[in-house]
């Protein structure tokens, strides 16, 4: 799944602004955290979801069928990532949306309270990253070890900045090993920061590597070594605590993850109907993203996933000065049998999960 960078302010006024006729009201009784998920979705019930990926599949696969046959009514917002998506929950114009893992993290650490419903991987991690590091032109990186005395761009919210300190963490280096610079990654902000050398090191999305080097020829990446392909869907605590949201959110974890599987197999169809109708890349460049993309793995279990976010939450707290957090207290996992159940014999397991 690809990742998503800020939205300028003004556009992203206009996105919540978009969703603001969606109420936010509670449209069902109160459901406890530990009671059976509902089946039966009430007529009229609403989810406002932004999963722009996702929403293009659902509908070039005809999922969106599936979703008005169970009574599920889904207002789509263009929004994804952490920072969009902690905005609109503050201003309770989303109910869930799609995320990598840190951002669930940071949703805690700023007093706005999520579940995880859902977890993807991808098949084969180290082989399909998400992100390299970009080197800038004239500066010797040629593995995590040489990053020691180099200006680095950090940003502390988003799952760049928990790369970086995984990245400095493998290879046994620190904080005061480095220069962290610290610069949010939008759009094409760390290409240009590499090209223009205000930083030696930046974190690249895979696709944009190539854009990278073709502006700045001199200029050079390198693989982390480390698996970066969490994929999540979070909502807000009270989404799944409303007895009708939280039964429409059961039949959309479904849909949500024969779209992924569906993904797999249909790779021309998704580039055309997202990477090239919805992120506006040409055929040729759709093609080049597909080539670099694994395949999404639905988990049998959310053990392993946990277990590294767990590990992640730890070394933020500790580099970021956050509180230690339970990541167990973070997750919804009432959703872990319905995405493992909609996958049937295609969940993975194992090192794969």
């Amino acid at each position: 799944m690809t990742r998503h960078s800020w939205l300028p302010a003004a556009l992203l006024t206009a996105v919540l602004l978009g969703v603001a006729g969606c109420s936010g009201a509670s449209s069902g009784a109160t459901l406890e955290l530990t009671a059976a998920l509902p089946d039966t979705v009430p007529s009229g019930t609403e989810l406002r979801i932004g999963d722009p990926e996702v929403q293009a599949i659902v509908q070039a696969a005809g999922l969106d069928r599936e979703l008005s046959a169970a009574g599920v009514k889904v207002a789509w917002a263009n929004i994804s990532g952490g920072p969009r998506s902690i905005q609109a929950f503050r201003a309770d114009k989303l109910d869930c949306s799609s995320v990598a893992d840190i951002p669930s993290l940071f949703a805690a650490w700023t007093g706005t309270s999520t579940k995880i419903v859902f977890q993807s991987v991808i098949v084969d991690p180290l082989r399909y990253p998400i992100y390299e590091l970009g080197v800038a032109p004239g500066v010797a990186v040629r593995s995590p070890a040489d990053l020691r005395g180099k200006k680095i761009a950090y940003s502390a919210g988003q799952a760049q900045g928990a790369l970086v300190l995984r990245v400095l963490q493998k290879a046994g280096l620190t904080r005061k090993d480095v220069t962290l610079v610290e610069l949010t990654s939008t759009e094409d902000s760390y290409a240009t920061a590499l090209g223009s050398k205000s930083v030696d090191v930046a974190p690249l999305a895979a696709q944009q590597v190539k854009v990278y080097q073709s502006k700045y020829p001199q200029g050079t990446s390198i693989k982390t070594g480390i698996r970066d392909d969490a994929s999540t869907l979070y909502c807000l605590t009270k989404t799944v605590q409303d007895a009708d949201k939280a039964a429409a959110l059961k039949k959309y974890v479904a849909v949500r993850t024969k779209a992924l599987l569906w993904r797999n197999k249909h790779r021309d169809e998704y580039a055309k109907v997202y990477l090239q109708d919805v992120e506006g890349l040409s055929a040729a460049d759709a093609k080049t993203v597909i080539s670099i993309t694994g395949s999404s793995g639905i988990p049998a279990t959310w053990d392993a996933a946990l277990a590294r976010l767990q590990a992640t939450a730890d070394l933020l707290a500790q580099e970021q000065g956050h509180d230690k957090l339970d990541v167990n207290k973070l997750v919804d996992r009432r959703f872990e049998p319905v995405e493992a159940g909609a996958a049937g014999s295609e969940v993975v397991t194992g090192a794969a999960s």
